[in-house]
């Protein structure tokens, strides 16, 4: 990419001062004292940790990209896990912290929020919140009943997520996560020369077939998880469960669907169905929304191309994506777009193919 060196390079690395005595010392200072063992777990927006405490219990902190969300946005997160947590969904719920005035670090954190605390690090705030750590596998997604199970489990969900929206984080729309990103990407200069035009112009007719789809199929929004695919489920002898709510937004229930679904449209037909006998059995779905699963897609392909671009100068982009900084990545995104086209102009999942 022309000047991919450029938007991130000047940037300082984030997390760079959060070494592993500096996570131990703002769990100390919120009175949470760690045994010295802890684990980083996979996340690469955020740094998630797991912490043994001395007191035989073993949390998840998340430490929160500086910049990303506001204390405003990461409340309303931890007010939706509550809620789930209330109605005895199962959610790893943030506990409220306060500051341990005997801790020898207590002069080096602040509570933002009751479930919301932070620490100075060589001039860097992290805030941070803390939950329970909640075990679980991989779900086998290959099964009908795991299937309608968690179809139940996003049901049960989404019940709660009706009962009102969010103020301050995203509402999912062509706009912001497509047409942004999609200028953000061509105002750096990161799509390869090679296939620029061609990129530029399948982008903006996916956009405009994203456009037409929305605008045919007003679908209600409703608070959501919103990254629900199969990374983010885990799975336990008493069902699933999710850990993070880090993307939830605003946005139409079948958000939290389509991502479940994988193989060619006969599987993905098959797989749908279960999900939505499960989620029905707890709350109506609008079949009309079906036809917003591949332009959601395309929509997703665009913000993960700006996402991984936002975040380079991040030391483990260029580590997990190293095909990224090609031109090859970029050809490839042009044959993706135009599959999605043809893919937006076909009958929706679940209908005739």
């Amino acid at each position: 990419m022309s000047r991919e060196a450029s938007p991130g390079a000047a940037a300082p690395a984030p997390f760079a001062e959060l070494f592993p005595g500096a996570v131990l010392d703002a769990l100390d200072g919120v009175g949470l004292r760690g045994d010295g063992r802890l684990i980083q777990l996979n996340s690469y927006e955020n740094r998630v940790f797991q912490v043994f405490l001395e007191d035989g219990r073993v949390v998840v902190t998340k430490f929160y990209r500086p910049g990303r969300w506001s204390d405003d946005q990461i409340a309303e997160e931890h007010a939706f896990a509550a809620d789930l947590a209330a109605s005895e969904i199962p959610v790893a719920a943030p506990w409220t912290l306060e500051v341990d005035a005997g801790s020898p670090h207590a002069a080096d954190v602040a509570i933002h929020r009751p479930t919301l605390a932070s620490t100075r690090i060589e001039g860097t705030v992290y805030r941070f919140g803390v939950t329970p750590r909640l075990a679980g596998r991989a779900p086998e997604l290959e099964q009908p009943e795991v299937l309608r199970w968690i179809g139940r489990f996003i049901g049960r969900l989404h019940g709660v997520g009706a009962t009102s929206l969010f103020n301050h984080r995203m509402s999912l729309d062509v706009d912001s996560l497509g047409a942004v990103q999609r200028d953000w990407l061509l105002a750096n200069d990161l799509v390869s020369a090679d296939v620029l035009p061609e990129w530029r112009r399948l982008a903006d007719d996916g956009l405009a077939a994203c456009r037409e789809a929305f605008a045919a199929t007003p679908a209600r929004q409703i608070r959501l998880h919103g990254d629900c695919h199969r990374g983010n489920v885990l799975w336990t002898e008493a069902g699933p469960h999710f850990v993070d709510l880090d993307d939830a937004c605003n946005g139409p229930a079948v958000q939290d669907l389509w991502m479940l679904l994988a193989g060619d449209r006969a599987t993905r037909t098959r797989q749908l169905l279960d999900v939505l006998e499960g989620y029905e059995a707890f709350r109506d779905f609008d079949w009309a929304e079906l036809r917003l699963v591949e332009p959601l897609r395309t929509l997703r392909m665009l913000h993960h191309s700006a996402w991984i671009a936002r975040r380079w100068a991040d030391p483990a982009f260029p580590i997990a994506f190293p095909w990224f900084a090609s031109p090859s990545y970029w050809a490839e995104q042009c044959k993706r777009l135009r599959e999605q086209l043809d893919a937006m102009a076909e009958p929706p999942l679940g209908g005739p193919s």
